[in-house]
């Protein structure tokens, strides 16, 4: 018996032929290594703040060459390097103010995903239309990093260095799975076309249909993002609000500056009044409502009078409701909340935090990260309650949906809002504690993918910056600097229908990922039909 020509390519001409063991033969054996990590710290490079969203492609494209043929072995600690040089820059900020520590457990345990997606890679890498199942693996290794362990931690998908880029329209057909899809297979065919070139010219042949397959992994990606620009809109459906974004600022960056909370509440609070005398004067116009960021009042202003105080006289100056940042203690819990407060009639509405930050607003497995340092302990003494409910205040007839901080990474926490309602999202954040690190523009990407992704005007309020107002379309229209106190007023457009990724929401990731299961199957199938040949 011989397995099928159509089952599997059994060429593998991109490795190099055995060499003698000598020292130049060991560094030859090297180089794969080397690519991986070059090839994953390219990605990091495609990511902002630095607007090469292009240089995903070739990050691909060198992933696909060291993995091509390899076993299971090789295939996993390729990618892993891989995954380190993606992941040990990109999440550098974890560890600003708490050592290097969590960042690199937290860098460790997020490359084994996508160790696992090279060893699938390498699979599939002999199986006609490989570009296909390898970038369908890459997003189910997405899907499982947004879920395991504790909830997930979905920084990093590809689809979030795609702000600047010609794909970012992709993210309305199919979120961000499809955005992130759309990138990847376009790197690994990149990798095919140009193997396939390299063989051309050796042998004087191609292969018609794997050229085919090759050049039709990059093109229907940018044909079908150039033909997605028509579901980026940003005109008016249900007309316009004036919305004003408050940055307070903070006495000063780290983690400090929880100590000093009642400062960070007068400082929002002295900011709303100076936009209210800037209204008054006629300098501005007066905004609907007003945005203030996530831990603007730290102090509970339903426990403390001077706290409610204070906000109740900044929502009487401007006149409008407010959505306050507050941290509330209510039935022996601790809540990071949004609270609508009403200038005349006080706090109506709250939303409780639903996605919250392992690590940072609780603490997994509590008794055995004390027993290796109690420091990490005492920095998250009591664990946030996580909320149930999506959160869409009614402001002055404008429905926002909130979303707070770290809960734009997460596909499911901003779907929900626009499905119950939202016509604006408001990204309440604080980045303060992470200085002025690159996660603040991470961040801020991730809000210019969830504009285009449901066609939602955004708007980004932040402690100490970057707070922005992002249009439908993805572009920023005002923007302010960081660790400084100011304020952004815009009329902007509300809209309600949904776009295609708003309407499937989960499904185009249930699809790439069976997809995924398929190409593998296939590959496992035919290595098994292979091996029952050499034996007959």
């Amino acid at each position: 018996m011989t397995a099928t020509a159509t089952s599997v390519d059994e060429s593998d001409t991109s490795q190099p032929a055995a060499a003698p063991a000598s020292g130049v033969a060991r560094l030859v054996r090297l180089v794969p290594a080397l690519v991986a990590a070059l090839s994953g710290v390219l990605l990091y490079v495609s990511f902002p703040p630095r607007t090469l969203w292009w240089l995903a492609l070739p990050a691909f494209a060198g992933f696909a060459w060291v993995l091509r043929g390899r076993g299971w072995k090789a295939a996993f600690g390729l990618g892993y390097l891989f995954g380190l040089g993606f992941l040990l820059p990109l999440l550098v900020w974890t560890g600003v103010e708490v050592g290097p520590g969590p960042w690199l457990a937290l860098v460790a345990a997020e490359a084994v995903f996508v160790a696992l997606v090279g060893v699938g890679v390498a699979a599939v890498s002999k199986l006609p239309g490989r570009p296909l199942w390898a970038a369908a693996l890459w997003i189910a290794g997405e899907a499982a990093r947004a879920r395991v362990p504790f909830h997930g931690f979905p920084w990093g998908k590809v689809a979030f260095g795609q702000a600047d880029g010609v794909f970012l329209p992709l993210a309305a057909v199919g979120g961000t799975p499809v955005l992130s899809f759309a990138v990847v297979l376009s790197g690994f065919g990149l990798y095919e076309a140009v193997r396939l070139a390299v063989e051309g010219r050796r042998t004087r042949t191609v292969r018609r249909s794997a050229a085919a397959v090759a050049l039709l992994s990059v093109a229907v990606p940018v044909v079908g993002a150039l033909a997605a620009r028509t579901l980026v809109s940003d005109k008016a459906e249900d007309g316009y609000a004036t919305v004003a974004v408050i940055q307070g600022n903070v006495p000063r960056a780290g983690l400090e500056f929880n100590a000093q909370r009642r400062a960070v509440l007068d400082y929002h609070a002295r900011e709303t009044e100076r936009l209210a005398a800037e209204v008054k004067a006629g300098k501005i116009a007066k905004p609907d409502f007003v945005l203030w960021p996530e831990n603007s009042s730290d102090v509970d202003p339903f426990a403390n009078a001077d706290a409610r105080a204070v906000i109740d006289k900044a929502a009487k100056s401007i006149g409008v409701p407010i959505s306050v940042g507050g941290v509330v203690e209510r039935d022996g819990k601790l809540w990071n909340e949004q609270i609508l407060w009403d200038p005349t009639k006080g706090p109506t509405d709250t939303y409780d935090k639903r996605q919250i930050q392992p690590f940072g607003e609780y603490l997994p497995l509590r008794s055995l990260i004390g027993a290796i340092n109690s420091d990490w302990t005492s920095m998250v003494r009591q664990d946030f309650s996580r909320g149930t409910k999506p959160g869409v205040f009614d402001m002055a007839g404008t429905k926002i949906g909130l979303v707070t901080c770290y809960e734009a990474a997460f596909d499911w926490a901003v779907r929900s809002e626009v499905t119950d309602g939202a016509q604006i999202i408001s990204v309440p954040s604080n980045n303060a504690t992470f200085d002025r690190s690159e996660m603040t523009y991470q961040q801020l990407a991730m809000s210019r993918v969830r504009a285009v992704e449901h066609s939602r005007t955004v708007t980004v309020p932040v402690t100490s910056g970057v707070s922005a107002i992002i249009m439908p379309d993805g572009k920023i229209t005002q923007k302010t600097g960081m660790f400084v106190a100011d304020h952004l007023v815009q009329k902007v457009p509300l809209r309600s229908s949904e776009t295609p990724a708003t309407r499937l929401g989960i499904l185009p990731e249930i699809a790439l990922v069976l997809i995924a299961a398929g190409g593998v199957g296939w590959a496992v199938a035919a290595g098994v039909r292979g091996r029952r040949a050499g034996d007959a």
